[in-house]
């Protein structure tokens, strides 16, 4: 999870064209043209290299959209740089809309924002974590002109409250030119069983440097009953089952110190959580993809651990070389799939997946999907998997099928652009 979007101006780039003339009359009435009067749109990217960047500049060239990317800096750092590159890009790109991952590039005081507005230009900000930590304490993000797009569900009704006035649900999907059963592996990557994950020892544990020794000392023993609740929000869950550590998260001045408190809840909740699964998996001796803090974990001998794989190069061919992929969601989405649930399938991979609510709108249960409700499970279903390839190949198969129907990422920016014309043409 990124960072929230840093309290300075919007960062920009070295080497920007010259600024145009905003005293120009003419200026304003140039850049606020009518949008999207062609069937193909013309939008401009924010990128740095962050996830989903790549696979929407991707699913943007297979559909023939004009797209023109803008870097932002590292660090975030404000910059009138990447104001004047926005503005000379609306003045001579014309695009329809504009694109930010996680409101990657805004600034805290949503001086950006009002920029858009003045333009009449439409930017979407596809969240794909959580929110709350990525805005916390921080107005004046929505406008007229700020559509919002989120993977989860269960997230729209917070946004909308917070004043967005267009918000949709628009979940994760795939790039299936990357990810497919043709991608190239590695021998060693073969196994029964096999887990892509983070231990989460090191996320927590930098946020434990940060918080007050009372407040964590409470976290910790909420992190527990948070990971075994419904209550979707670490803060939520505080406010009704945690009094005491709720007490501690108002005490805290620091705007930026609420946001770790609630922060640690969330990754420490994950790491029981996932430990808690993942455990269930060593009488099949899984192989691991993931950091050393596994090896701190789990018993010595009853797994084999394969350092972090890199997304793009390693994974499409990482995820067929399983008989069982297996799956434990981050707590920060306790409804939404995350991108393993498109990504193994569409490698022709078999995934068991802990079961999601929002997954029903996205696959047909148990023909194209294998789940767990509780970690007893587990066992018993990889067994029953490993032990009938005929029906494990069956669900991948069928999987595979409708991920190609309708969880590319071609298919996720077919239906931004729906939502977006409907809006503002």
């Amino acid at each position: 999870m990124p960072n929230a979007p840093d309290a300075s101006c919007a960062p920009g780039t070295s080497g920007a064209p010259r600024a145009p003339d905003l005293s120009a009359p003419t200026f304003w009435d140039k850049v606020r043209i009518p949008r999207f009067r062609s069937p193909a749109p013309r939008l401009i990217l924010f990128t740095s290299g962050y996830f989903l960047q790549r696979e929407i500049a991707s699913a943007c060239a297979r559909l023939g959209w004009a797209v023109l990317e803008l870097p932002l800096p590292r660090g975030g750092r404000g910059s009138s740089a990447f104001v004047e590159s926005l503005l000379t890009a609306a003045a001579t790109f014309a695009p329809d809309f504009a694109l930010t991952v996680n409101h990657l590039g805004l600034d805290r005081q949503g001086e950006l924002a009002s920029l858009f507005t003045r333009m009449a230009l439409p930017l979407a900000s596809w969240f794909v974590d959580s929110p709350r930590l990525i805005l916390h304490d921080y107005p004046g993000q929505a406008t007229a002109w700020n559509a919002v797009f989120t993977w989860d569900q269960d997230t729209v009704a917070p946004l909308s409250a917070r004043g967005f006035e267009l918000v949709r649900y628009l979940p994760l999907a795939t790039d299936t030119t990357l990810f497919t059963p043709q991608a190239p592996g590695d021998p060693s990557w073969a196994a029964e069983v096999s887990f892509v994950g983070d231990s989460m020892i090191r996320p927590a544990a930098r946020l434990e440097k940060r918080l007050p020794r009372a407040a964590l000392a409470l976290a910790r023993h909420a992190a527990g009953g948070f990971a075994a609740s419904d209550t979707r929000e670490s803060l939520d869950y505080m406010r009704g089952d945690a009094p005491e550590l709720h007490a501690a998260w108002e005490a805290l001045a620091d705007p930026r110190a609420r946001l770790d408190l609630e922060q640690y809840v969330t990754w420490e909740a994950t790491r029981l959580y996932r430990l808690e699964r993942v455990r269930r998996l060593l009488p099949f001796s899984p192989l691991i993809a993931g950091d050393k803090g596994w090896g701190e974990l789990l018993p010595k001998g009853s797994f084999r651990l394969r350092g972090p794989l890199d997304y793009y190069r390693d994974l499409p061919g990482f995820y067929g070389a399983s008989l069982v992929n297996f799956n434990a969601t981050s707590l920060q989405m306790k409804g939404a799939v995350n991108q393993r649930v498109f990504d193994v399938p569409a490698c022709g991979g078999f995934l068991l997946t802990d079961r999601r609510e929002q997954m029903q709108g996205l696959f047909d249960e148990g023909s194209e999907t294998a789940s767990y409700r509780h970690p007893e499970e587990i066992a018993g279903l990889v067994r029953h998997y490993l032990d009938n390839p005929g029906e494990r190949e069956k669900i991948a198969m069928a999987a595979r099928q409708r991920v190609l129907a309708q969880h590319d990422y071609t298919h996720r920016m077919k239906d931004m652009l729906r939502a977006l014309r409907r809006r503002y043409a």
